[in-house]
């Protein structure tokens, strides 16, 4: 804690201005001769930038490593700087990139902040002549888990995220790209996000399988020593909920719909079980609320020297009839208020039973937020947007 109190009274206290922009770090090794010192050479760096354009920018520089090994040249050793970079001048400008095919998603970013709107098939003459672009965040996807024209998900879902991939990659611009949960197929063989064993996942749709293609085709990418995007992260997003998912239709949550429901009907349906060991209702997800899958994009565009395969989930998997009762708590339900109905044709033998993130591989990089669970997410989700006049964030 500060006290400013005491703060107020000191005369040695300065204030600087606290960045909008996520700060970037660099990692840079050098070849120098033994003998020369850290100091001499870091004072020679910044001598060198003191009249440099953007010189403010560095923030820190200071030894990360020191190699000696018998490898390198006689009388030299391997020094990595690591090197904090921040703009303190400037907000990030975002570009937003969407394929409208529905009046609504207009909505979607009308409270956003950014330069410039360009439709999806515009962006690679868009890209041809920028060169100042600080991430491709790469969230658009077909994401119907019953589509079943291959064709367009190989055009939207796989050869476009190869061309971003590509772009990144010319230009040395980190990639940060939805996966999905889907890929997992019905988790007989686990949930963990271990780039070596994407060869034992077997998707039970279309949408999971494009997903699940474009991972590995980034893995054989990797094996085959080609080039790479400075950072790049596949986010493997689970059950996402949250504001700004009206236009999806019946792809949207089952949060929204249940809301829906009970709204109009003043009950809320659920699928029953198919699966002996599940009770109807006790079908069990990773529900992750999307304020907190913002966190850890964030997270990785703070922290861009890591790059994998990441679970985006909670770790924690809560029912279905959790769900539905969280919602009911806030629309004034009550629990004989669910009710169960048969599963459409569509995804008997394609529902996903039983999912939950395993999170070890990113807490162990050192991500550490905490999540709201279902509960805490249903609400928030209800009572600032869904039960308002304004449901948009």
């Amino acid at each position: 804690e500060i006290d400013f109190k005491y703060l107020a009274f000191r005369s040695d206290v300065s204030y600087d201005i606290i960045s909008k922009v996520p700060f970037v770090r660099r990692d840079l090794a050098f070849l120098l001769d033994k003998e020369l010192k850290v100091g001499e050479f870091l004072e020679g760096i910044f001598r060198e930038l003191k009249n440099k354009n953007n010189a403010e920018m560095i923030k820190e520089i200071f030894p990360y490593d020191v190699y000696e090994g018998a490898d390198l040249p006689a009388g030299k050793k391997s020094i990595t700087f690591r090197v904090i970079l921040q703009e303190f001048g400037k907000t990030l400008e975002d570009v937003v990139v969407d394929d409208l095919i529905n009046k609504q998603q207009e909505n979607n970013f009308n409270k956003r902040k950014f330069i410039e709107y360009i439709e999806k098939d515009d962006l690679k003459k868009y890209l041809s002549d920028k060169k100042n672009v600080s991430a491709v965040i790469h969230m658009g996807a077909i994401s119907a888990t019953t589509e079943s024209n291959f064709n367009r998900l190989l055009q939207s879902n796989i050869r476009f995220s190869q061309a971003l991939w590509h772009w990144c990659t010319q230009n040395k611009v980190p990639f940060i790209y939805a996966s999905s949960a889907a890929t997992y197929g019905d988790g007989s063989v686990g949930y963990d996000d271990n780039e070596s064993e994407l060869d034992k996942l077997s998707p039970l749709n279309a949408y999971g399988y494009s997903k699940h293609f474009f991972d590995r085709w980034v893995q054989l990418e990797l094996s085959k020593n080609q080039p790479t995007p400075p950072q790049w992260c596949g986010l493997k997003f689970f059950n996402v909920y949250g504001p700004n998912e009206y236009h999806k239709g019946r792809m949207a949550s089952v949060v929204f719909h249940s809301f829906n429901q009970f709204k109009e009907t003043n009950q809320i349906k659920l699928f029953k079980s198919e699966h002996p060991s599940y009770a109807d209702g006790m079908q069990v997800r990773d529900f992750i609320y999307v304020k907190d899958a913002v966190k850890i994009i964030i997270f990785f565009l703070n922290n861009n020297d890591f790059s994998g395969l990441y679970n985006a989930g909670t770790g924690n998997a809560e029912t279905f009839k959790a769900l539905a009762e969280a919602v009911l708590i806030n629309t004034k339900g009550q629990p004989n208020d669910i009710k169960y109905i048969e599963m459409p044709n569509d995804l008997k033998g394609k529902y996903q039973y039983y999912t939950q993130a395993t999170m070890n591989k990113i807490n162990s990089i050192g991500f550490n937020d905490n999540f709201m669970n279902l509960k805490e997410g249903v609400t928030d989700y209800l009572e600032s947007y869904l039960l308002t006049s304004d449901r948009y964030a």
